[in-house]
C-alpha cells in the first residue's frame, strides 16, 4: 500500500513545498516510486518540478471536479518522480465544491485507483486551513510539518495540531502526525536552539533527527526547475534532504 503524507502548515514561508519536492526527488534517488501532488493554487510545487503549470491538459482540478481520474493527470518530472500538477484554476475548486456533499472526501476517492502504485505519496498543501488543506488530511495516512523554529511558529503549531485532532475525530479515524521537520535552520541563532530544545521536549521522537539548513542552493533550484540534489548534489541542503528521505524510510521499515 502507498503511505501517503500531507506536507502541511497553516504559516507560509516555512518550508512546506521545497520539502515535498526535496523529499519527493530524494526518496526517488532511494529507488522509491514517488508520487508528489500539488495541492496549492500557485502551483510553486509544480514549477519547481520543472514543469509549466498552464500548459497542461489534466491538473488536480480536473481529479478534484471530477474532470478526469488521478491517472490522466499523472506526469512524470526529470527528477526521478511522478506530479500530478496545479494552477490557478485550483482556487475555483473551493468554490465549484462548496455545496457538494461529500467535498472533504473527494480527493481520498480520487486516490483510490493509485493505491500500492506507489511508496509515497507527497501532498503538497495550501499555507492555509481550507477544503484543499482537508481533503489532504482526509486523504492522508499521517501528516508531516514544516516549521521554522521562531517564536510564533510554535503558536501556528499548536493550532494545526488541534486541526489534525478534529479532522481525526470527525472523518480520518487513522491520521497522525508523522513528524515535525525543523527547516531554514541557523545553529548560530539562540532562539532557534531554544525553540528547537521545546520541540523535542513536547514532541518527542515525533521530531525529526535531520535537521534542514538555511542554504542558498535549496532557495536556487526552484527557478530551475530542479531539485536541489539535481542542481548541487554536494550542497548541505542536498544532503539534509537525503538524510530525510533515508530517516524516513528506516522509520517505515522499523515499524
Amino acid at each position: 500500500m502507498s503511505k501517503i503524507l500531507a506536507v502541511t502548515n497553516q504559516k507560509g514561508g516555512v518550508g512546506k513545498t521545497t520539502t515535498g519536492i526535496n523529499l519527493a526527488a530524494s526518496l526517488a534517488r532511494a529507488e522509491r516510486k514517488v508520487l508528489l501532488i500539488d495541492l496549492d493554487p500557485q502551483g510553486n510545487a509544480t514549477v519547481g518540478s520543472g514543469v509549466d503549470k498552464d500548459g497542461q491538459e489534466y491538473s488536480i482540478y480536473d481529479v478534484l471536479i471530477g474532470g478526469c481520474d488521478v491517472t490522466s493527470a499523472i506526469l512524470p518530472t526529470d527528477s526521478g518522480y511522478d506530479l500530478v500538477p496545479a494552477n490557478p484554476d485550483l482556487a475555483g475548486a473551493q468554490v465549484e465544491l462548496i455545496d457538494e456533499i461529500g467535498r472533504e472526501l473527494r480527493l481520498r476517492k480520487a486516490l483510490e485507483p493509485i493505491h500500492g502504485r506507489y511508496d509515497y505519496v507527497l501532498i503538497d498543501c495550501p499555507p492555509s486551513l481550507n477544503l484543499l488543506t482537508v481533503n489532504a488530511l482526509v486523504a492522508a495516512d499521517a501528516v508531516m510539518i514544516p516549521m521554522q523554529c521562531e517564536y510564533f511558529a510554535l503558536e501556528g503549531l499548536s493550532a494545526l495540531v488541534d486541526t489534525v485532532r478534529k479532522v481525526r475525530e470527525a472523518l480520518n479515524p487513522k491520521l497522525r502526525i508523522e513528524g515535525l521537520l525543523r527547516t531554514m535552520f541557523d545553529g548560530r541563532n539562540t532562539l532557534s536552539n531554544e525553540v528547537s530544545e521545546q520541540l523535542q521536549k513536547h514532541f518527542g521522537d515525533k521530531v525529526y533527527n535531520t535537521i534542514i539548513p538555511r542554504n542558498v542552493r535549496l532557495a536556487e533550484a526552484p527557478s530551475y526547475g530542479k531539485a536541489v540534489i539535481h542542481y548541487d548534489a554536494a550542497s548541505k541542503g542536498a544532503q539534509a534532504y537525503q538524510a530525510l528521505a533515508g530517516e524516513i524510510i528506516r522509520r517505515e521499515e522499523a515499524a
